[in-house]
């Protein structure tokens, strides 16, 4: 057998999520494997949420004691002693949070609630003995009961706030899961590259295996749990096997560069990050192309973040459009694991379309 000089008949490349997706052979509803974590909710762990939460309070405490304070001198004096109660308070309040999210999370609803209730009241207790350590005048009860109210209510406008921030990320749970556990495989696919595996096993019968291997392996990586943390080498190692396929399919057309910094490579990145952005940077910067084009993938180490920059030539429009899904689903990938730590830049020029990653080592 022969192969043929002409390249096999490729569908458009598309994304991965349309490519390595599952369901049964018998056309009945596909199996989605659950993303949502309950314990997320209470994963307060995160230094842009710290912040958010704690700049909420100072802000709810500043208007407050506007409302009570003579002049600016008074609410100054005031504001002072109050963010020692509300920053010690809120800090202990998520401290607690993060380390008892698992077993928060395995409450039943009326007893979070109780729980985290209670648990703010006793936190602004605390900060509220914390600021009267500097003065001796006792503190009445009527007091002591509306420091615990005022803590409560602040735990609970945050306990709110994290149950709605979590309902409003479900959607991108759902466009990951759609981009990593598709509905169907995309037949044609799999049909041109096991036809070009035929090809080669005569001709070339280590090319034929290695490309089989290849694909097994992107299959592997796609069956894997969706909620899994990998390491950057991982990625790196999926994205070649990626581009090893379709360097036969493009032949000479797909030119390859790879600048890795090996301190980069512990970086921890969710399941396929790095799969979407090669497959758009070969059908959007090779594909359409006769005389093909260049992908450039690097990593570096700078100080205690990673950079990961994959950037691909331009030269005529794709075939098809399209839709900035593979985008968009890698964007908040990266916000749900790395909150405001990751950075995700495009930079669009006349000759070169780049994508860069910004994460904490």
């Amino acid at each position: 057998m022969k192969p043929s000089s002409k390249r096999p008949d490729w569908p458009d490349s598309g994304n991965l999520s349309s490519i390595l997706g599952f369901a049964p052979s018998d056309g009945g509803e596909a199996t989605v494997l659950p993303l949502f974590d309950p314990a997320r909710v209470f994963d307060v762990c995160h230094v842009g949420l710290v912040l958010r939460a704690v700049l909420g309070v100072q802000g709810l405490l500043a208007l407050g004691l506007a409302l009570v304070s003579r002049d600016l001198g008074h609410w100054m004096q005031n504001m002072a002693s109050g963010t020692v109660v509300t920053m010690s308070a809120v800090l202990a309040w998520l401290l607690l949070v993060c380390s008892a999210r698992r077993q928060l999370a395995g409450l039943r609803g009326l007893w979070q609630w109780t729980v985290l209730l209670a648990l703010g009241a006793l936190c602004a207790l605390a900060g509220w003995e914390l600021l009267n350590l500097a003065n001796d005048e006792p503190s009445s009860g009527f007091r002591l009961i509306s420091v615990s109210l005022a803590g409560a209510a602040c735990a609970g406008q945050l306990l709110l706030w994290l149950k709605q921030r979590e309902r409003a990320q479900r959607p991108a749970d759902a466009m990951a899961q759609l981009v990593e556990l598709q509905a169907r495989i995309r037949p044609h696919f799999l049909f041109n590259t096991l036809n070009s595996a035929i090809a080669l096993v005569r001709l070339d019968p280590h090319k034929a295996e290695g490309l089989l291997e290849d694909l097994s392996e992107l299959f592997r990586v796609a069956l894997a749990d969706a909620t899994a943390v990998v390491s950057l080498d991982d990625e790196i190692e999926l994205a070649r096997r990626y581009l090893d396929i379709e360097q036969i399919r493009f032949d000479g057309r797909l030119r390859i560069h790879w600048r890795l910094d090996p301190a980069a490579g512990a970086a921890k990145v969710p399941p396929l990050l790095l799969q979407p952005l090669v497959e758009n940077a070969v059908r959007h910067g090779v594909e359409p192309n006769e005389a093909g084009g260049d992908v450039e993938i690097s990593t570096r180490r700078l100080g205690s973040e990673v950079e990961i920059c994959v950037v691909n030539t331009v030269g005529l429009p794709a075939q098809t459009s399209g839709h900035g899904l593979a985008l968009r689903n890698v964007r908040q990938r990266l916000r749900l694991m790395h909150d405001v730590a990751a950075r995700f830049e495009l930079k669009r020029e006349p000759e070169r379309f780049s994508v860069r990653i910004m994460l904490p080592r």
